[in-house]
């Protein structure tokens, strides 16, 4: 699709940008944020819109393991000192397999790392740098609607404070979630959908106690998937594989610990540090990619296109390469008018899309239980364990997966 170059010029600057603007973002979470960041150091101006108040987006508990190119970014763009000085750098992850561990070592087999920092945090961080001077974020914004993307002024009309208000843009970026409005902009008979929901979720705990390993551990037990992961060196965070149907108030923190003593074994139990959880909830397991990213003048990014798993830490780290694909592909355009980036948008971002979606239903395929412990499927995934125990091409590839492909 062709995309018609603008008759309002490149990088003009408006005196009103409540009712102006080159690049109109849905979404004050991490890719609408990181978007927004991106322009700015390119001198592209954009509002943003976002439902929830700052209290809801900066609250909202998310996990943050953090691939090199997603760093990289959030450097590029000055919004890294407290990433630098807090986030943990790990170089590796074990897996903790019928009660033994073995380790898969990034740093060794791929020469790359990840970082775990939280993603509340690199949102915090991404505000704050936006409303030092960056542009307005109008929080609350109500009864958002999409307006004429196929034309060379779409629209977006919202309410701030019960007052109507209308946002003329060149580009309108939906950065709005899985549960956002933006996708449903994307005519139904040029847009397609695959979706596969996991018949399991997680259970987690977050508690400020110190981990109980240096690395996340991902443990594949007879009684359901477990994992150990961290927030910092004092706040740990934990997961179990559950029924998705289940009350978390059935769930006590004592019965919590119990379970994942059991399911990532005696030596993460002899150094586990319990307490009182500061957060419990159950999260839901789906893979699902919208096709295309684009329409005319209306481009996805993130969570309002595509879900992973959690397994393969995947979510924020898409995000952060959709972001990268797409800021490139504007900033090309109001330089030099030129549109190939622009109509090669989807095709590229869901090149790496489908990847990741790949890895992590690998991941979560092969780590959690799925079928009777007698069944042909149970063997193959004891079979796809081993094998990668002892092989190194195998963890190569695993490794070369989760510290993210290049993009």
């Amino acid at each position: 699709m062709t995309l018609l170059r603008s008759t309002l010029g490149r990088n003009r600057k408006f005196s009103n940008r409540a009712e102006r603007t080159q690049v109109g973002i849905i979404g004050a979470g991490p890719a609408g944020l990181l978007l927004a960041r991106l322009l700015t150091m390119h001198s592209v101006e954009s509002v943003i819109l976002e439902a929830r108040s700052r209290d809801h987006v900066e609250g909202r508990i998310r996990a943050g393991v953090l691939e090199e190119g997603t760093v990289a970014l959030l450097k590029e763009v000055g919004v890294a000192d407290r990433l630098c000085r807090e986030g943990l750098v790990h170089d590796g992850v074990e897996l903790a397999v019928r009660g033994r561990r073995f380790r898969i070592d990034f740093r060794e087999l791929t020469g790359k790392t990840v970082t775990v920092y939280g993603q509340t945090e690199v949102t915090k961080d991404l505000i704050a740098a936006r409303l030092a001077g960056d542009g307005p974020i109008v929080w609350g914004a109500s009864d958002v609607v999409v307006h004429d993307v196929e034309t060379e002024r779409p629209r977006l009309t919202y309410r701030e404070d019960g007052a109507g208000r209308q946002l003329v843009c060149d580009f309108i970026a939906g950065c709005d979630g899985y549960h956002g409005i933006s996708r449903t902009y994307v005519p139904v008979p040029s847009s397609q959908t695959f979706e596969r929901v996991y018949p399991f979720g997680w259970l987690g705990i977050l508690a400020d106690v110190p981990p109980c390993s240096a690395e996340l551990i991902y443990a594949s037990h007879e009684r359901g998937f477990a994992l150990a992961s961290m927030r910092s060196l004092t706040r740990s965070r934990y997961y179990i594989q559950c029924s998705p149907y289940e009350d978390v108030g059935e769930w006590s923190d004592a019965r919590i610990w119990e379970e994942l003593k059991l399911r990532l074994g005696p030596e993460a139990e002899s150094r586990m540090v319990t307490g009182s959880s500061i957060e419990k909830s159950i999260v839901p397991l789906r893979s699902f990619v919208s096709s295309p990213m684009r329409h005319c003048r209306l481009l996805l990014a993130g969570d309002a296109a595509h879900i992973v798993p959690p397994t393969g830490a995947k979510g924020l780290n898409l995000a952060a390469s959709d972001v990268h694909y797409l800021c490139r592909a504007l900033v090309r355009y109001y330089e030099t008018g030129a549109v190939d980036l622009l109509d090669a948008y989807s095709d590229t971002a869901l090149s790496r899309v489908w990847k990741a979606e790949r890895f992590s239903w690998w991941m979560t395929s092969m780590l959690h239980k799925l079928h009777e412990p007698t069944s042909f499927e149970a063997q193959m995934q004891r079979a796809e364990l081993d094998y990668l125990a002892s092989s190194r091409a195998a963890q190569t590839s695993l490794a070369e997966n989760y510290v993210g492909l290049p993009y």
